[in-house]
């Protein structure tokens, strides 16, 4: 009987960690900057005046994720002088690197894309943890707290 109970708590649980990570149409809010042009983007939580609405949609696709991208600029390019820049924005791409990050490399550099869908995600330092993962946490915990 208290096995029945605990396994309809967890459940019922379950549902509203599941309800809680669902997107709610709302607009997604993100920094917006460069730092090349200003260097506080480059800070690794930017100013509130860099955050933007991205409401707004780009090229007829509504903004649907907020991306942090790190270039490496390695030696002298074009006149460009080695150096790292932060690039902060929203973004609507959904590939299969959604809440995580790759690199990619050429020559003269290298840059680290990220992308994360929580409001002004990309001002943090690292990604969030994806809601999936922490869902097993919790499950896994209440599972050993019962059994």
């Amino acid at each position: 009987m208290v096995g029945a109970k605990c396994m309809a708590a967890g459940a019922v649980l379950l549902v509203a960690l599941a309800v809680s990570w669902t997107p709610t149409g709302e607009a997604l809010s993100c920094y917006e900057c460069n730092s090349h042009a200003d260097p506080l983007c480059a800070e690794s939580t930017p100013p509130e005046t860099l955050k933007k609405d991205c409401s707004e949609k780009a090229e007829g696709r509504q903004y649907t994720l907020c991306r942090k991208i790190v270039q490496h600029i390695e030696f002298e390019v074009n006149g460009n002088k080695p150096e790292q820049r932060v690039i902060r924005s929203c973004g609507w791409e959904n590939s299969t690197y959604l809440n995580r990050c790759y690199q990619r490399s050429g020559f003269g550099g290298r840059q680290e894309v990220c992308s994360c869908t929580t409001d002004n995600c990309n001002g943090a330092p690292h990604l969030p943890v994806l809601p999936a993962l922490s869902l097993v946490a919790g499950v896994t915990a209440l599972y050993r707290l019962v059994f």
